[in-house]
């Protein structure tokens, strides 16, 4: 298959350069480091449909990314784009906020297992930051417990002490311990006795640049024995995995339940509304709260948010994106295979993460990506991946056709492991 080519790409990079700072940023932008080289990847897009996306040359990918996650039905659903269409005929940001909200409201704590409430508002970033002050107001404690290899967004008390823009005093009161370490919890909270408001957790790990883990056998229960024991508030960072492993919550998945959960990406394919769920008994907490944007309670995502779910249930969605993910995952270990290729898939087979373990490092894995993306399948090399409803048999043949195509370029290319 002829390597795609990016000139039209490159062309308005140069000019976002002059008037974006790093032209294009985040995990999407190559000033992170993470499109190597960069000249085998797109930067900029023109348009999307179903699992398909194509770039300002009009080179077409299956799409493994899925807008980092929130695209799980397909691009421009017609169900879900119908409805957002007809709201926007009525209203979308006004003074008062539209009864969608308490449609939207209703339909989470129906589907959402441990949901008696719902706060919206527009990233993930939003209800992470949310649920820790929640917590910290119900508690009237400061210290926050992580998981090592986290990421629950971009806010200052996310991050670390040596990252540009944050101070000390940003994570001052952040504790950490490994994950699946039960022990670890418990030592950290007899040393924090009293102090400790919150434990934040994704419900597996699925942290960039590493292996994604599943939480051992017992693990979130004794973690919630713990928290209920100690006074402590269960956060669940739910805005990946949310209503791609259950419709109920990632936590119902695993067994346990939350005392708050944060959902995003995949509410309203695609459309800007994130949710903070919670039990009734952190109502008032998260009431007491002066926590608002300009466009949260716009009522076209909320439209489109009641039909994305209602659509999720009628289709079962998690168990088709489960199967879809196996297909993909098993396919694309054969293909390694028949390369000579170890490549390790860990993580749920709907949030899958890659990665090729000849080498002991990622650059061989980041020559395989690259092969990938200039042939037409968009994946990644530092990230979970997503499937999406609209994701054909034909659309996974055609992933693994291409696969096998790119591990044997990288083969060749790299006799030293695969002479």
């Amino acid at each position: 298959m002829e390597p795609y080519k990016y000139e039209k790409s490159r062309e308005w990079f140069d000019r976002a350069l002059k008037v974006v700072p790093s032209g294009v940023y985040g995990h999407l932008g190559p000033a992170e480091g993470n499109f190597i080289p960069v000249d085998k990847w797109p930067l900029l897009g023109s348009r999307a449909q179903g699992t398909y996306c194509w770039d300002v040359d009009g080179n077409r990918f299956i799409d493994y990314m899925c807008a980092f996650g929130p695209n799980i039905l397909g691009y421009n659903d017609p169900d879900v784009d119908g409805a957002a269409m007809e709201q926007m005929k009525i209203c979308n940001c006004t003074t008062t906020p539209s009864y969608k909200m308490v449609e939207l409201a209703e339909l989470m704590v129906d589907t959402v297992t441990s949901a008696d409430w719902a706060f919206f508002a527009k990233n993930g970033g939003d209800t992470t930051t949310a649920a820790v002050m929640c917590a910290r107001a119900h508690t009237h404690r400061k210290k926050i417990v992580f998981v090592g290899g986290f990421y629950h967004g971009v806010a200052p008390w996310t991050q670390k002490v040596d990252y540009p823009g944050v101070l000390p005093e940003d994570v001052a009161n952040n504790l950490y311990i490994p994950w699946n370490d039960t022990a670890a919890f418990e030592n950290i909270i007899a040393e924090n006795e009293g102090e400790i408001a919150a434990f934040i957790s994704t419900p597996y790990m699925h942290g960039n640049y590493l292996d994604n883990e599943l939480p051992a056998p017992g693990y979130w229960q004794k973690i919630r024995e713990l928290c209920t024991k100690h006074g402590i508030v269960l956060i669940i960072d739910d805005v990946r995995c949310g209503f791609r492993l259950s419709l109920e919550g990632s936590d119902a998945f695993y067994g346990f339940e939350a005392d708050l959960i944060c959902f995003c990406k995949a509410i309203a394919n695609g459309w800007n509304v994130s949710a903070l769920c919670g039990k009734e008994f952190m109502k008032a907490a998260m009431c007491s709260l002066s926590y608002t944007g300009s466009y949260w309670l716009s009522a076209v995502p909320f439209a489109a948010g009641i039909a994305n779910i209602t659509k999720m249930k009628a289709l079962k969605l998690p168990e088709l994106l489960r199967e879809k993910g196996i297909k993909v995952c098993e396919g694309l270990k054969a293909a390694a295979a028949n390369n000579g290729f170890d490549l390790v898939v860990s993580g749920e087979p709907s949030l899958f993460y890659l990665r090729t373990a000849n080498d002991g490092s990622l650059f061989l894995h980041q020559e395989w990506v690259a092969e990938m993306m200039q042939r037409g399948v968009f994946v990644t090399s530092h990230h979970n991946h997503f499937i999406n409803y609209a994701l054909s048999d034909e659309d996974i043949a055609l992933t693994l056709e291409i696969a096998d195509e790119c591990f044997g370029i990288v083969a060749k290319n790299n006799p030293k492991y695969f002479g």
